[in-house]
């Protein structure tokens, strides 16, 4: 499966780094790209600079794996195609400013035409919107994509896990995106298993 996996300027960059993490773990090819504020929040959040292959394997331990990055204004990329689309989009986490490029049609850099192609081609695309409290404008947007089949998952970790470190309460959220692609993953445990 290939997947594409983005990060945009919303706070939680440490959910799209997880993600990818366990995707490369896994052994799924991933391609990443990152918004110039994804890079800049996540540079500032972790201390990873995404635009740098082997400082990002480094930094954050990835595992040698099929990774590729892609720049943000890099829309001869494959995944600009519908022809060449991935199996399945993930942005995690998503702007507010991202939801409504989308939700608007917008393709202004690789991200959003990726989604778009997502979208046209009717293949799974994620968002984990990280925004809060929501406005009226944040919820139509991310309405309008739900009902275009976006699946949208708010990153809301849960209680009853009793997560007893903030690694745990990643997990959770990333767990369920991961449940979302539909790979299978030990991030947390299932209801009847606690």
């Amino acid at each position: 499966m290939k997947i594409l996996v983005a990060i945009t300027g919303a706070s939680g960059s440490i959910y799209g780094l997880r993600l990818l993490e366990e995707l490369l773990r896994i052994g799924h090819p991933v391609t990443l790209v990152a918004s110039e504020s994804g890079l800049e929040v996540c540079r500032y959040e972790t201390g990873v600079e995404l635009d740098k292959a082997d400082t990002l394997k480094l930094h954050w331990n990835l595992p040698d794996a099929n990774l590729t990055i892609r720049s943000v204004t890099d829309l001869w990329a494959a995944e600009a195609s519908g022809s060449a689309a991935p199996d399945v989009m993930v942005i995690a986490p998503c702007s507010m400013g991202t939801v409504g490029r989308i939700a608007a049609g917008i393709s202004g850099n690789l991200i959003e035409r990726a989604a778009d192609v997502m979208l046209k081609e009717h293949r799974p695309l994620v968002l984990l919107p990280r925004e809060t409290p929501f406005s009226t404008i944040h919820l139509e947007n991310l309405l309008k994509l739900s009902r275009c089949g976006v699946r949208i998952i708010p990153a809301m970790p849960a209680f009853y896990q009793k997560p007893a470190t903030l690694d745990d309460m990643v997990n959770f959220v990333v767990g369920k995106l991961l449940d979302q692609l539909g790979v299978e993953h030990t991030l947390f445990k299932r209801w009847g298993d606690l």
